[in-house]
């Protein structure tokens, strides 16, 4: 088994934005029935490689071209969306998808995409209270107060309990915000303790914990399959280099995320891999032996298609 990520960064150097788009969809239609068992999509704005800014629209492009594979928009920045078009867009792909997409929900952690929006970026932990508050009432069809008005949106999404949501984070905060509103957590960071606060909050507002997941020590972000490792990293190096440094310059002080690695050169990256670290290119029986389902990013740093797809089809054949 395998999931699939894509983040759509086109560095000027790389593949056209354009095939890198029609790839992912084509490659999500090939791959759901070869053993991926869920793509990604993350959400970032203004960046320069132009990083995937409407995840939903991809994702109701991708839920059209497939029949059964789980798709997880993860992490959605709520307080750059106002919530009731963000429920509207929401409740219209759970309906396309027939309740195969998933959320998670975050703040944002780059001042540059609250710039973008023209938002202030000091109140964005109010503003995602307000809105988690709302989000799920709204896109069950419930009417809901918002800052002073009353709104209901339809049509109300195919899901009975509407789509699956969780918080994302790596705060005391994010575990409050998820436990207040009786929804899981997904923890970026190994802070001590959180795992427990985040239980707590769960109790004192009522309920049972929901589901929580932290890093796994030593897992990998980003996989690629080949049968000459060395070749494969003279070819894939620069790609994966990008992603990370790119991933790197989001949190410039903060090394506490476990996927962000400083590595400054694609030999300081592959070492990094060979000590657990997020970038990996491992050999066909590596990738047999690994104990969890081996998390594939075909499209890693704007790689060219036709290169992406003989790593896929490589993996995939293990």
């Amino acid at each position: 088994m395998f999931t699939l990520r894509f983040d759509l960064r086109a560095p000027d150097w790389g593949a056209p934005a354009a095939d890198l788009y029609a790839a992912a969809v084509d490659m999500c239609e090939w791959a759901e029935t070869r053993g991926a068992v869920l793509v990604v999509l993350s959400e970032h704005h203004g960046a320069e490689d132009g990083h995937l800014p409407a995840p939903l629209m991809l994702a109701s492009a991708i839920a059209a071209r497939t029949r059964q594979l789980a798709i997880l928009v993860a992490a959605v920045p709520i307080p750059l969306w106002d919530p009731v078009r963000l429920a509207e867009e929401i409740s219209v792909l759970d309906l396309i998808s027939r309740g195969r997409v998933a959320y998670a929900l975050g703040v944002g952690h780059r001042p540059e995409e609250y710039d973008h929006f023209g938002i202030d970026m000091s109140v964005r932990g109010r503003t995602a209270d307000e809105i988690v508050a709302v989000l799920g009432p709204l896109v069950r069809g419930e009417p809901v107060t918002y800052r002073g008005r009353r709104v209901r949106v339809t049509p109300r999404c195919a899901s009975t309990d509407g789509p699956p949501m969780l918080i994302a984070g790596g705060s005391r905060a994010a575990a409050r915000r998820a436990g207040t509103h009786e929804l899981g957590f997904i923890s970026q960071t190994a802070q001590p303790g959180l795992k427990e606060y985040y239980e707590a909050q769960c109790r004192e507002h009522g309920h049972q914990p929901a589901m929580f997941q932290g890093p796994v020590p030593g897992s990998a972000t980003t996989v690629f399959v080949a049968d000459d490792v060395d070749e494969a990293w003279d070819e894939l190096g620069p790609h994966l280099l990008h992603d990370a440094r790119m991933a790197a310059s989001y949190r410039p002080h903060d090394d506490a995320v476990a996927s962000i690695t400083r590595a400054d050169s694609v030999t300081a990256l592959r070492a990094e891999g060979a000590d657990g670290g997020p970038y990996r290119i491992l050999t066909p029986q590596q990738a047999a032996d690994y104990a969890q389902p081996l998390p594939l990013h075909p499209l890693c740093g704007g790689l060219a298609p036709e290169v992406a797809w003989r790593y896929l089809q490589r993996a995939t054949a293990e």
